[in-house]
């Protein structure tokens, strides 16, 4: 793996150096061009693509029907504006007139409902569990989208931004192995060659509906390399763009070079599974929640640019409710009393715990659970999705980017069939209700905040996540590059220029 970084990292020094005498070029010699260091996508297609930080260099190449600002408030994108009906359970959408994919093909009515419809039934979508509150989908007229809904849910304009609602020309679909590896999108740039573990190129699409705020040419995505050298080859023009671990902050400080701390929704947590020993005694899990010292995950795993949490949310967010926090502080007595309660000696409970990647946070939990006399055996699957998204792991750990929609992070999270949840279908008793109270609440409602902090309340009883830490997305940039716009977990490509 190691050796494919290098080349990796060597045949896209060699791409961005073939631009660098020109300025902000690209390989081809337009300009302006944005080179952006990056793990490259391995779905192109949203409705596979689905989670994770992927949908930031998706919003490349597609649109979404609606964008968040700085507030996380939902804002107009493909659709100019929607409007509900008087009950709340049917939602219509406005398009903008005359849009069209990449390919050509109009971007109607009929090709939102396509697209819906597919993320809703297609056999790999990682979709499908977003969408539980959209029934049906039907073409008012060529630019209004109808929504009916399964109860009443103000929150599917945030629901339909970025991470969901990226709108894929309908014919492409027709061949989906096709479509997630070359996308066909309405977005800002269109994909005109991708090499995968090498290199994708972009460039500007004309018709895209803000076109006249793109102001970049050419993306030029690379392969990022190994850790050590990003900082060098942003200072040296290989990169303008790069994302950044939290471990390379000063080094990117000290060569001059602009660190951005983007604001996100990014969580991480221990998983449990309550329908697997030991963990289906309550005073084990609890035994588990007050032996996670948070403070050493920010301090050793984010290196002081995260924050403890023991929420989804970060602190100040919205829907983060102060009436939970600190419910389980940091207490080694208190787990120790609670596992002899539960008639466990030291050293009486092992466990696996199942990781993708090989971490300084499994490490972490390892050691805060043998302070304990719990045994926590590392164990690394490339195929970890399987188990984990089949609920088959007894521990392991998540973090999650968030969602536009605070309520959508909630039932990933705590709901019966939410993906982050390894211990489907168990929910914590009131969280139905309260989550059922949350979606009723219009988002301009004065109850709005109270009802979703309440509902975080009933999900935070749930005994399957142990929240860890949050820290900022981070990026590094040469000075070139303007600021980039503080959209929580997005980056906006309008307004966005590169200088030579």
């Amino acid at each position: 793996m190691r050796r494919t970084k290098w080349v990796a990292a060597a045949a896209a020094l060699t791409l961005a150096l073939t631009g660098c005498a020109a300025g902000a070029t690209g390989a081809d010699g337009t300009g302006p061009t944005l080179r952006w260091a990056v793990t490259l996508p391995a779905h192109w297609d949203p409705v596979v693509s689905g989670s994770g930080a992927q949908f930031r260099i998706l919003s490349l190449a597609y649109a979404s029907l609606t964008e968040i600002n700085e507030k996380g408030e939902a804002v107009p994108s493909l659709a100019s504006s929607w409007d509900y009906n008087a009950k709340g359970d049917q939602v219509t959408f406005h398009l903008r007139p005359n849009l069209k994919f990449s390919d050509g093909e109009p971007l109607n009515a009929a090709a939102v409902k396509a697209y819906l419809e597919r993320a809703k039934t297609q056999k790999d979508s990682a979709l499908f569990g977003d969408l539980t509150s959209i029934k049906s989908v039907n073409a008012g007229s060529d630019t209004d989208v109808v929504i009916d809904l399964t109860q009443v849910d103000y929150q599917i304009p945030l629901l339909l931004g970025e991470r969901v609602a990226q709108i894929t020309s309908p014919k492409a679909a027709q061949d989906p192995k096709k479509l997630d590896q070359s996308p066909v999108g309405a977005g800002p740039f269109v994909v005109t060659e991708n090499v995968p573990g090498s290199h994708v190129h972009l460039k500007k699409n004309p018709d895209y509906w803000d076109a006249a705020n793109i102001h970049i040419d050419r993306v030029e995505l690379l392969a990022a390399p190994e850790e050590a050298t990003i900082v060098s080859g942003v200072q040296t023009g290989v990169y303008d763009l790069a994302n950044l671990t939290p471990s390379q902050v000063k080094a990117a400080q000290a060569a001059g070079l602009d660190v951005v701390q983007q604001p996100g929704f990014n969580a991480s947590n221990v998983s449990i599974n309550v329908n697997k020993k030991p963990f289906d005694d309550p005073r084990v899990v609890d035994a588990v929640r007050f032996a996670i010292n948070r403070q050493e995950f920010v301090d050793k795993v984010t290196f002081g640019y995260g924050e403890s949490t023991d929420q989804p949310f970060p602190a100040g967010y919205l829907a983060y409710d102060p009436q939970s926090a600190n419910r389980y502080p940091y207490d080694v007595a208190k787990a120790k009393q609670l596992l002899a309660e539960a008639g466990y000696q030291p050293g009486a409970i092992k466990v696996d715990l199942v990781i993708p990647a090989q971490s300084t946070a499994a490490e972490i939990v390892q050691a805060q659970l043998g302070a304990i006399g719990v045994t926590a055996t590392i164990k690394v699957d490339p195929n970890w999705a399987t188990p984990f998204f089949a609920k088959d792991l007894a521990l392991s750990l998540y973090g999650t980017t968030g969602r536009e929609s605070p309520v959508q992070t909630l039932t990933a999270h705590f709901g019966p069939n939410g993906p982050l949840n390894l211990s489907t279908p168990y929910q914590p008793a009131g969280f139905q209700a309260a989550v059922a109270k949350a979606r009723q609440t219009p988002l301009n409602s004065p109850d709005y905040q109270a009802n979703l902090r309440a509902a975080t309340r009933a999900g935070l009883e749930s005994r399957a996540l142990v929240f860890t830490y949050s820290q900022p997305n981070l990026f590094v940039k040469s000075k070139k590059v303007s600021a980039l716009t503080p959209i929580p977990g997005q980056i906006h490509w309008t307004g966005l220029t590169v200088g030579s």
